[in-house]
């Protein structure tokens, strides 16, 4: 799942986020030894090709971009497991291509843990407990979206409940909504009035106002005024 979230994420849009799911990644419980075929096998390819898994990033500075946090990465001591820097793409040598990029030993203080890097690439932090995992997402200043894969149904309820995420997933690799849910991305992430859609934009730029009132009959009331509280 973590893979297929790599390669359908448009990398344009702002999904590829800080959290569990996509950019980073947070391992509890059980470590792993990463095993890079499954991403080396995704096709990186203009995106009308068929077959493509992974086109092109938005422009040449985006991908200069991208490839200056890879290198920040190994710089200050991540381990890089697969890297796309030198993918060629036959027919598109002149294209902006980056091909799928996975980092282990990741820490907060990386930039390629700090910054968004709008790109193909994965980085990985191990905790180990849950409740490590919550505190270090929550730690965050952006709060788009994020995600759990389990199946403990008391891990996802405390997850969802704890996690300071407008978008959470459960099982989910992109914990984003049909369109006809609001855009609830939170703290930093937060797009102020421009979340809204559909009923809740409307509600947004309402101001409800309660009217309670009580009528009588005519001859009920004294100089046409009926002043009284009895409700009956």
């Amino acid at each position: 799942m973590l893979v297929e979230s790599v390669s359908k994420l448009p990398w344009n849009e702002c999904p590829s986020q800080r959290g569990i799911t996509v950019q980073v990644f947070v391992e509890w419980v059980s470590k792993c030894a990463w095993n890079p075929q499954l991403a080396q096998k995704l096709k990186v390819n203009a995106g009308h090709e068929p077959g493509t898994d992974i086109g092109p990033v938005i422009s040449r500075r985006a991908k200069q971009r991208i490839l200056d946090l890879i290198e920040s990465g190994v710089r200050e001591g991540a381990t890089l497991e697969l890297d796309g820097r030198k993918v060629s793409v036959p027919g598109y040598e002149g294209g902006n291509f980056v091909g799928p990029t996975l980092f282990s030993g990741v820490t907060t203080d990386m930039q390629i843990y700090t910054q968004e890097i709008f790109g193909p690439v994965l980085v990985v932090l191990e905790v180990d407990t849950l409740d490590e995992a919550i505190a270090l997402v929550n730690a965050n200043p952006f709060g788009n979206g994020t995600g759990l894969f389990t199946q403990s149904g008391a891990a996802a309820r405390k997850f969802q409940s704890e996690i300071d995420v407008g978008q959470v997933g459960i099982n989910i690799p992109i914990p984003v909504p049909v369109p006809f849910f609001s855009f609830t991305g939170s703290r930093g992430s937060k797009l102020g009035d421009l979340g809204p859609y559909g009923k809740q934009v409307v509600q947004f730029y309402t101001q409800t106002k309660t009217v309670t009132s009580r009528w009588f009959d005519d001859d009920s009331v004294n100089d046409g005024v009926n002043t009284t509280i009895n409700l009956r």
